[in-house]
This record gives structure tokens, C-alpha cells and sequence, in this order.
């Protein structure tokens, strides 16, 4: 009787923590990502809320519960896709100075679908350092990947609290390979 009752635990166990099934999701007419399909869009009085910035978010979709975030931004750029590699030191800095403390597991130019990015996988604190609140850091597994269409900047970026680290990484990594740009 235990070992009916240690299987069923495995078996929940592996249900509750089985890859997220993806699917196919076009953001604009030239641009399609897979995402997992219990993901839904951010409506656009929650992503000015969201996310408070000059240049809102083309999209934003969000798991059920509201953790874990995709988004997509696109803004004008004089740069050119070749520019990607010295782009990449500056998109670095601007992360370091973002992020009370910053560890990269990749930060490199590579190819996804044929097209150049950059991309960071990192692990990010955010802490209150000038000592005004006593609440604790807040920790995330992040990848950010940015590329070059035409004269458009597109950063795509996805956020998942650090604890849920272990079971997104894998899915995470799919989902921004997935990133497909047509040609213009």
C-alpha cells in the first residue's frame, strides 16, 4: 500500500512539474514566438501599470498565476545588425547598473532562426540599498535577447521568480529560441 501511495506522489509530482506545452503565437505580422499555451496577453491598461517606461511594450503575456512574464519591445535604432557585437557591451552595462547584483550564466551573439541576437541568461537581485525598507531582495532568472530588423531595436525579455528557476530554465531557453522574424 505505501509504494501505491509513494508512486502516486511521484506521479503528481511529475505532472505539477512537466515541461509547459508550447504553441505558436503571432505578436505582429512579422514576428511569432512559442509560448506556453495557458499564457495569456497582458491587457494595455495593465502593461502601462506593468511596465512604466518611454517606450511601452509591443506585447506582454503572463503565466495564470502572474509570475512568470514574456515581452516584447521594439524601439527606433540608427544602428545596423552588425552593430550587435559592440551593442553587446553596452546592453551589458545597462543591466549591471539596473540590478543591485547581477550573475550571467550566458551573455553572448548568437543565431536563433537564422538571425543574429544577443542574448543574457542571468540570475538578478534587486535590493533596497539605501536602507529605506526592510524588505528582502527579490531575485530573478531572466533571459534578454535583442537583435537588429531593418530600424527597429526588438528586446525580447522573459522573468521568472529565482525559486522557479530549476523547472523554467529549459522551457525558457525554448521559448526565446523560438523567436521567428520574417524577412523584409
Amino acid at each position: 500500500m505505501r509504494y501505491i501511495a509513494f508512486l502516486g506522489v511521484l506521479f503528481l509530482a511529475g505532472v505539477a512539474f512537466a515541461q509547459p506545452k508550447l504553441k505558436k503565437v503571432q505578436i505582429t505580422k512579422e514576428l511569432s514566438v512559442m509560448l506556453p499555451q495557458d499564457f495569456t496577453p497582458l491587457p494595455i491598461e495593465e502593461i502601462a501599470r506593468e511596465y512604466p517606461a518611454s517606450v511601452e511594450p509591443l506585447a506582454v503575456y503572463t503565466s495564470p498565476n502572474g509570475q512568470v512574464d514574456f515581452s516584447v519591445t521594439q524601439k527606433p535604432t540608427q544602428f545596423r545588425q552588425q552593430d550587435l557585437d559592440m551593442l553587446r557591451e553596452f546592453y551589458k552595462a545597462n543591466l549591471l547598473e539596473t540590478f543591485s547584483k547581477i550573475d550571467f550564466i550566458r551573455q553572448e551573439v548568437t543565431q536563433v532562426k537564422g538571425k543574429d541576437f544577443i542574448v543574457f541568461e542571468f540570475v538578478s537581485t534587486v535590493a533596497d540599498e539605501r536602507g529605506v525598507t526592510n524588505l528582502a531582495p527579490v531575485k530573478k532568472y531572466s533571459i534578454v535577447q535583442y537583435t537588429i530588423a531593418g530600424d527597429q531595436l526588438l528586446i525580447f525579455t522573459l522573468h521568472v521568480p529565482f525559486m522557479m528557476k530549476n523547472d523554467w530554465q529549459q522551457p525558457a531557453r525554448e521559448i526565446m529560441s523560438s523567436i521567428a522574424l520574417k524577412k523584409n
